[in-house]
């Protein structure tokens, strides 16, 4: 079997297992995304969610958010861990939205990557929730699964992996694939030394099984 014809049967088990491949932050507007994305680096998603509801109530658009204070939105995201680094990189983010995109997300991957705050995980999260381009996502349990399945050979660099994935998966898969792994990743494949393999969808395909 060849890695493209791994990574197609894997997508379909996955679609199977779990139906639904939502994103597992809550939003309603790009730019919330973009904040809570960059929130929930070093911090649960279900923490951000959490969280986030009483700094949307208080700055409830990017003008509100740009003009607030940076210790003001600290103390707000403190629980989210790294509360200084993330509430500088959100408050320089806004701003930028506001001066130089007219408050509005860019659509564009390139444009993302310019802004505060933004690598190619997060920009590639807004490409495919947001404007539903091709989009893969390269999260920590993206890399743990796709070394563990022989999707990759060892790569642990987020934009290898990527890369190595753009050539595998269909682009119109991508973002769904992702979401899916992050469920799986959780659920099944977890980080531990033994995962739970038995009970895995995927365990008589899987490299770490084979």
């Amino acid at each position: 079997m060849t890695k493209k014809q791994r990574a197609l049967e894997i997508i379909n088990r996955l679609k199977t297992e779990y139906p639904d491949a939502d994103c597992t932050l809550d939003y309603d507007q790009a730019w919330k995304l973009l904040v809570s994305v960059r929130l929930a680096a070093q911090c649960t998603d279900a923490r951000v969610n959490m969280i986030v509801p009483t700094l949307f109530e208080k700055y409830p658009g990017v003008e509100a958010l740009a003009d607030a204070d940076v210790a003001d939105i600290e103390e707000i995201v403190r629980p989210c861990g790294l509360g200084k680094s993330k509430a500088r990189d959100i408050s320089a983010c806004m701003k930028m939205l506001r001066d130089e995109f007219d408050g509005k997300v860019p659509k564009d991957f390139n444009a993302l990557l310019k802004l505060p705050g933004v690598g190619r995980k997060s920009a590639n999260l807004i490409m495919g929730d947001v404007f539903g381009q091709p989009a893969i996502v390269t999260d920590t349990h993206c890399i743990r699964l796709v070394n563990r399945m022989g999707l990759v050979d060892g790569i642990k660099e987020p934009k290898k992996v990527e890369m190595e994935l753009w050539k595998i998966i269909p682009p119109e898969e991508g973002s769904d694939f992702c979401h899916r792994l992050v469920l799986h990743g959780r659920e099944v494949c977890t980080a531990r030394t033994q995962p739970y393999c038995d009970k895995c969808c995927l365990n008589d395909i899987c490299k770490k099984r084979i």
